[in-house]
């Protein structure tokens, strides 16, 4: 084995040493490409969802159970809502977080702190009414419009939601002032056990059909849902506001529930995260988000949502490839990290070669001669014992000299493609022994 690995065509420990200088060049370039690229994403990140038993909470454990498939663990942060959620954002306690359109206080659509992952569903304004509060103002049972809720006992969210701004601004449109409703923000379990209990004339929500209190609600005796009959008009006025229309039976449709179809106003929810929030991270958010929100739904259509229109702050770059493109090409063959890691260093790594390629020309004319070096630097002792033989002095010295010169060449391990210089030299050595024993013998004649 010690012979095999001895006689072959390239010696690997020349090659290495050749080489090394190189390969570590390449290593380092890379390790200092990978630090300043960053590519592989965190391992723990902060998503805002809502209140208990609402739609964001119910969305945020299904991220987190996407992520979860990439060993990213997702931490769900309740708040009372999109308001809340900004405040997050912005603080930095949170990385993302479900945000209800128009819930920006400063109505700022380029906040640069920000970035959306684009409009995931629609969230209806569901405003819920007792029929026996509604016989007090329309003899049929029946509110029509904003305008009717006036002397009503009204809960209109709860304060950290957005909601309550969003009302207010509905309400001033059809000029009414806050002082005409007996007004409150309880949060949604609260308000919904009041609202029951008859505390409460009417609750609002703004909330995916998902939510567990609107299906519950759709469904209970004595409840209403108001049909906003202006409601291409309120789109109209307001740029964050789709008009949605619940079908006649699609609650229940054996119950007929709701028994005609119900015109409805719809603020688009969108993802929104902070423009620190590691890119890997937007991009699996994205890819999740095409799986969460692409299917059928009471108000949209199969593959609608996510969609690049209908947001307020700018578009991430890699939210718009994923929804535009779905799931890269290496992603569907490769585990995450590594498609990740080739998809964020393939343009450092061609670099690095391009620099590599002229570099490593070197190597071949290095190699060789590292390999023969080994035998030419035993002619310069061949040409000194050459040189003396000429000259005076004992000349048994220089036999000694020419053994011991020629014991080391035997023990010279070079590859074999290079054995025929091994063989000059062994050669190149017995003739200076002839020239020596040659001289020796005219001497012994004189």
């Amino acid at each position: 084995m010690t012979k095999t690995i001895r006689y072959t065509l390239l010696s690997l420990r020349d090659l290495a040493v050749s080489a090394g200088p190189f390969l570590v060049l390449a290593v380092a370039l890379l390790v200092l490409a990978y630090s300043w690229l960053d590519p592989n994403p965190p391992k723990r990140v902060t998503l805002a969802t809502g209140p208990a038993q609402s739609a964001y909470e119910a969305f945020g454990k299904r991220y987190a159970e996407a992520l979860k498939k990439e060993n990213i663990d997702v931490v769900l942060l309740p708040s009372e809502g999109s308001a809340a959620n900004l405040q997050l954002l912005r603080g930095g306690q949170a990385d993302l977080g479900f945000v209800q359109g128009g819930s920006n206080p400063a109505g700022n659509p380029q906040d640069e702190q920000l970035e959306s992952l684009g409009s995931l569903f629609l969230e209806p304004v569901w405003l819920f009414y007792r029929e026996e509060a509604a016989r007090r103002v329309n003899p049929q049972a029946t509110l029509t419009g904003l305008t009717e809720l006036k002397g009503l006992r009204v809960n209109v969210g709860t304060a950290g939601s957005g909601l309550p701004s969003l009302m207010a601004k509905l309400l001033e449109s059809n000029r009414i002032d806050a002082s005409a409703l007996a007004v409150s923000e309880l949060e949604q379990t609260p308000a919904t056990v009041a609202f029951l209990g008859g505390e409460l004339d009417a609750i609002v929500f703004a909330s995916a059909p998902e939510s567990l209190m609107v299906q519950m609600l759709l469904q209970t005796p004595g409840v209403k849902l108001m049909d906003f009959a202006q409601s291409e008009a309120y789109s109209r006025r307001f740029a964050f506001l789709s008009p949605a229309v619940l079908p006649r039976g699609v609650v229940d449709l054996a119950a007929d529930i709701p028994p005609q179809d119900v015109r409805l106003l719809a603020p688009t929810t969108t993802l929104l995260t902070r423009t620190g929030t590691h890119p890997a991270l937007l991009q699996l958010f994205a890819l999740a988000g095409n799986d969460i929100h692409g299917s059928a739904g009471w108000f949209k259509q199969a593959r609608e949502y996510p969609k690049l229109a209908q947001n307020e702050v700018p578009i991430s770059a890699e939210a718009e490839r994923s929804i535009k493109n779905d799931k890269p090409f290496l992603q569907r063959y490769l585990p995450f990290w590594v498609a990740n890691l080739v998809e964020r260093m393939w343009l450092v790594m061609g670099l690095i070669i391009a620099i590599m390629l002229p570099l490593s020309r070197i190597v071949p004319p290095l190699y060789e001669f590292r390999v023969r070096s080994r035998i030419f630097r035993w002619y310069g002792q061949l040409r000194d014992i050459e040189n003396r033989i000429d000259g005076a002095g004992a000349q048994g010295g220089l036999l000694e000299a020419l053994d011991s010169l020629e014991r080391r060449a035997e023990k010279i391990s070079v590859p074999l493609s290079y054995a025929n210089e091994l063989y000059a030299l062994r050669n190149n050595i017995q003739l200076v022994r002839r020239k020596l024993e040659n001289r020796s013998g005219g001497q012994r004649k004189a």
